[in-house]
C-alpha cells in the first residue's frame, strides 16, 4: 500500500512562491505529493519545469496538475473550444513536470438534459485524448466530480465517462460529493461503497482524491472549509482505506488550511494505523 498526502497548490507557508519552494516545503513537511495549480494559460512552457521534475523526483514529490479551474464544456462553441485548448496546454506542463494526471472540471449543464450532456462530455473528452495520444503525451485525464446540482458531474456520471472513454479517470472530490448527495459520507461502509463502485468501472486499485471539510446545504457545496468543520469527517475515510493493504491512494488538501490540513490527515492516518496494530497484536496474545 502506497498512500501520499499533499496540498492544492504551493504551501501557503511557503516563504517562496515558486514551484521549487513548494516541493522543497512539501518534503521538509513529510508530504509526498502536490497538485499543481494552472490558474490562467502561458504563451510558453518555462524552461525551468525540467529542473522541478527533477527535484520532485528527487524528494519523492509525485506531481499533479489542475487544469484552469473555469472550464465550460457544455457551452458556446467558444468557451468549449477554449476549455479543450486549457486542458490540452495542462497537459504539456504536465509531461514536462513528470506528471501522470492532470485534473479538470467539466462545466455547468447550461439547457442539456443530463442525457445530452453525457453524450457531448464524452465526445469532447475523447477529442483531448485523441489530440494527447497524437502529440505524444503520456498523461492521463482525470475528471473531477462536482459539488453543485447545475454543474456535470455525479459520481455516476463521471464513471459513464471514464468507461467509455480510455485513458481517463475519476479524481473524487469527497466533499463534492458529499455535498451533491446530500451529506452521505460519513460512515466507514459509506466510503466501501464509493471505492467498490469506482472499482467495478475502472478494475483500478488506485484513486486519487480531493478532501477537505464542506459547508453544504439542500444538495450544493457552498464552501470548503478546514477538516475540523463540519460534518465530513476524515477518519472512516482512513479507516476504508487502511482495510485494502493492497491499494494505493493520493490524498490532495483542498482545505482553506492546506498543508496543515495535509499533515493532520496523515497524523488521523497513522493514529489509526497505530490502533489498528496494537488491536491485532492483542488478538494474537489472546489465541
Amino acid at each position: 500500500m502506497t498512500i501520499r498526502f499533499g496540498p492544492a497548490g504551493i504551501p501557503l507557508s511557503c516563504k517562496g512562491r515558486t514551484l521549487k519552494d513548494g516541493i522543497e516545503d512539501i518534503h521538509a513537511l513529510q508530504l509526498d505529493a502536490m497538485e499543481v495549480q494552472l490558474l490562467r494559460p502561458m504563451r510558453e512552457i518555462p524552461e525551468e519545469l525540467s529542473l522541478v521534475k527533477e527535484l520532485g523526483e528527487e524528494l519523492d514529490v509525485a506531481l499533479m496538475v489542475h487544469a484552469p479551474y473555469y472550464m465550460d464544456f457544455l457551452g458556446e462553441e467558444d468557451y468549449v473550444q477554449r476549455s479543450l485548448d486549457n486542458v490540452l496546454w495542462s497537459a504539456k506542463i504536465a509531461q514536462e513536470l513528470g506528471a501522470t494526471i492532470v485534473v479538470t472540471h467539466i462545466g455547468m449543464y447550461h439547457d442539456h438534459d443530463p442525457k445530452e450532456a453525457l453524450e457531448l462530455v464524452v465526445k469532447h473528452i475523447r477529442k483531448i485524448r485523441d489530440k494527447l495520444k497524437k502529440s505524444d503525451l503520456d498523461v492521463q485525464i482525470g475528471i473531477e466530480t462536482s459539488g453543485r446540482q447545475k454543474v456535470f458531474g455525479s459520481l455516476e456520471e463521471i464513471l459513464q465517462v471514464v468507461k467509455r472513454v480510455k485513458n481517463t479517470i475519476p479524481v473524487l472530490s469527497v466533499g463534492n460529493l458529499h455535498s451533491r448527495d446530500g451529506g452521505v459520507l460519513r460512515e466507514m461502509d459509506d466510503f466501501e461503497d464509493m471505492f467498490n463502485m469506482v472499482r467495478e468501472v475502472t478494475g483500478s486499485d488506485k484513486f486519487y482524491i480531493h478532501f477537505s471539510g464542506v459547508e453544504h446545504s439542500e444538495g450544493d457545496k457552498i464552501m470548503s472549509t478546514p477538516i475540523k468543520k463540519g460534518d465530513l469527517r476524515f477518519d472512516p475515510l482512513a479507516e476504508s482505506m487502511l482495510n485494502h493493504d493492497d491499494w494505493d491512494f493520493t490524498i490532495i488538501s483542498e482545505s482553506p488550511l492546506m498543508e496543515h490540513d495535509a499533515v493532520y490527515m496523515k497524523l488521523i492516518l497513522d493514529r489509526i494505523l497505530q490502533r489498528k496494530l496494537q488491536k491485532e497484536e492483542r488478538l494474537k496474545a489472546n489465541e
